[in-house]
Parts: C-alpha cells; sequence; structure tokens
C-alpha cells in the first residue's frame, strides 16, 4: 500500500459496508446480471479490480442507472483505486434513489465522507465544501444522525474554517460514548483540528493478548510502531530478531510496539509469542481479511507502519526494513514535547 493511500482508509471501510449488499439490490436486466455476476469474480484478483469497476459501471448502466448494488461497489472500488469520477457517478446515483428519510441520509452521508476523501487526497477545498454541502442534507433528513456531524467536521476543518469545525467534532463527542474510538478522534480534532489535514491514522480499538482494551488515540504522545506478520510467515521469523533488538534498545522511550498477527490458530499464536520472549503488545486480527489489515490496507507481510505523537503516519516499509533511525528522529521530538508541556509557564 502507498503512503498516501492511508488517507482513504476511512472510506474505504464505509465503502465496504456499502458493499455488503442484499440480493434484491442487484440489477433485474438479463444481461446486467451477467455482467454484474463477471465483475464479482474479478474482484476475486487485486489485478482486476480495475475490469470489475468498469463492469459495475457498465451492468448499472445496462440497467437504467437502478443497480443499487452496482453504485456502492462503484463507491467501493472507485476509492480504493482512486478512481473519483466513477466513485462520484455511484454516489450521485444512489442520493437520486434514496427515498426515505433514513436512505437520503445515509446516501448524503457517504457522499460526504467520499468527498472529503478526494479532497484530501487531490487538496481540493472546494471538495471541502460540497462535502460539507453533502453532509448538511444528510442532516436536514435525520437531524439526530452524529456521524454526518462528525464529517462535516471533517469537512469544515479540511477547509480551513477551524472554529466551526470545532463545534461539530464538541457535537459528536457529547452525543457519543467515552469508549467510542471516533469520539476520542473527535475531542482531538477539538482540541487540533488542523491535524484533520494531516495524514493521520484511522482511529481504531483492539483487545491485546493479555485482555486489555487499547486504541490508537490512547496512545497520543507516544512513537507507535504497527507490526503486521504472522507465525507462519517465513520473512517475519526472519525479521524477528531485529524487532526484538528494536524493542530492546528502546524499552525505556516513548515508543509503543503492537504486533498484529494474522495468525488463525490463537493457541499458536499465543505460544509462539511467550516461546520468542516477545514482550510487547500484540493483537490477533484473524488473516489478511481482519479489520486492522483491511484498515491498514495490508496485503503482504511483515508490513510496517511508524506513526508519530501526534497518530500522523510518517513511513511505511514491507519487508524488514532499516526503522531505527526514523525512530530515534521521533523518539526525540517525543522529549522535546514532554519538556515543553512540563516546563512552568510565565
Amino acid at each position: 500500500m502507498r503512503l498516501t493511500s492511508i488517507l482513504i482508509a476511512s472510506a474505504i471501510s464505509a465503502a465496504r459496508t456499502l458493499g455488503q449488499t442484499a440480493a434484491s439490490e442487484g440489477p433485474t436486466d438479463e444481461k446486467a446480471k451477467k455482467t454484474y455476476e463477471h465483475a464479482l469474480e474479478e474482484t476475486k484478483s487485486p489485478r482486476n479490480l480495475v475490469f470489475a469497476l468498469d463492469d459495475f459501471k457498465k451492468a448499472d448502466k445496462q440497467d437504467g442507472g437502478h443497480c443499487k448494488a452496482c453504485q456502492k461497489l462503484m463507491v467501493k472500488y472507485g476509492v480504493e483505486l482512486g478512481e473519483w469520477k466513477t466513485a462520484e457517478q455511484g454516489a450521485t446515483e444512489m442520493v437520486d434513489g434514496a427515498k426515505e428519510p433514513r436512505d437520503v441520509a445515509l446516501a448524503h452521508y457517504q457522499f460526504a465522507i467520499l468527498l472529503n476523501t478526494e479532497g484530501k487526497q487531490r487538496h481540493k477545498d472546494e471538495l471541502f465544501a460540497r462535502a460539507h454541502d453533502e453532509a448538511a442534507k444528510a442532516l436536514a433528513a435525520v437531524p439526530n444522525f452524529p456521524d454526518a456531524i462528525y464529517v462535516d467536521g471533517v469537512a469544515l476543518a479540511g477547509a480551513g474554517n477551524d472554529e466551526e469545525a470545532k463545534k461539530r467534532f464538541q457535537q459528536f463527542s457529547d452525543a457519543r460514548p467515552a469508549t467510542d474510538p471516533q469520539r476520542q478522534r473527535a475531542i482531538r480534532y477539538l482540541a487540533r483540528p488542523e491535524l484533520v489535514r494531516a495524514k493521520m491514522v484511522p482511529p481504531f480499538t483492539v483487545t491485546t493478548v493479555d485482555g486489555k482494551k487499547l486504541s490508537m488515540d490512547d496512545l497520543q504522545g507516544k512513537v507507535v510502531l504497527l507490526d503486521f506478520w504472522a507465525t507462519w510467515c517465513a520473512p517475519c521469523r526472519e525479521a524477528l530478531p531485529h524487532m526484538q533488538q528494536v524493542a530492546k534498545k528502546f524499552k525505556d522511550e516513548p515508543l509503543v510496539i503492537l504486533s498484529v498477527s494474522l495468525d488463525s490458530d490463537e493457541q499458536a499464536w499465543k505460544e509462539f509469542i511467550e516461546k520468542h520472549e516477545m514482550t510487547w503488545l500484540h493483537y490477533l486480527d484473524g488473516g489478511f481479511t481482519g479489520p486492522i489489515s483491511r484498515m491498514f490496507g495490508v496485503n503482504a507481510i511483515p508490513h510496517t507502519f511508524t506513526i508519530d505523537t501526534d497518530g500522523v503516519l510518517q513511513e511505511e516499509h514491507i519487508g524488514d526494513a532499516s526503522i531505527e533511525g526514523k525512530l530515534k528522529k521521533l523518539i526525540a521530538r517525543a522529549h522535546e514535547a514532554q519538556q515543553t508541556q512540563a516546563a512552568p509557564s510565565n
């Protein structure tokens, strides 16, 4: 996954939800049905996603623009592939086809997510303005829609309207429980809305091997090294001594290592961790289709992400890479920030 593609992780997650379609949302035209089924087969191979996207678009056209499943998948794969025109077409047709208030609100909300993501990727303020309009329409249809309030905050901050964005993030945080990872992120944006414009990693919460809950935003102020691996992965096992050296070298520093395992055998995973004295944090994601692996677009391991104290993605590496230099710099900045915070004010 390219470094910049982490920017679209949240939208991909939303698009995947869209991809979970009911059979009744598929095309009714016979030609469209064949094209749609062929496109679904093409999605099984990452190499064929471009062709699948074209075929979902074709099936929707063959169905007279009424294929909801096609439109959802046009958004999903349009976002993943950066084919914004096709993604916007799917989102527009979803808005046009929505009738009930809930469906109208959801369609505008998804469109707002898409436009926020496109705006961040393409650095165009007018896309954030459009996202703000779509969020407003979602809230007009269903006023009690916290997620649309959050997305509106992102749109406003993306356009540099930080004061109005803060109001939205405050509204959202007031409406959500303290355990909601998205609420933690909203509070972070409330304090520093400029972070919306940075390459922030998506918020998530995991339960580590020792049974403790850990969220990305709990780690504010610490450098984070995310390490995706598996016991069955030979290159991962070869890289293990290096990871052990990193853990030992920086064990007293403001660094958190979280190894995300793609293993499916929980017992074998636990035994491997214990046997090899892997003393840092561990989480079992269950495979390439696990929620955290999907969130970070991991399709090869070992795979590491280096994240600074603000939660901003710094580096990404596939394979056993030299990461000590970057970690040293980020840890030095963490110490500087700690000293600044500890210094008495005049």
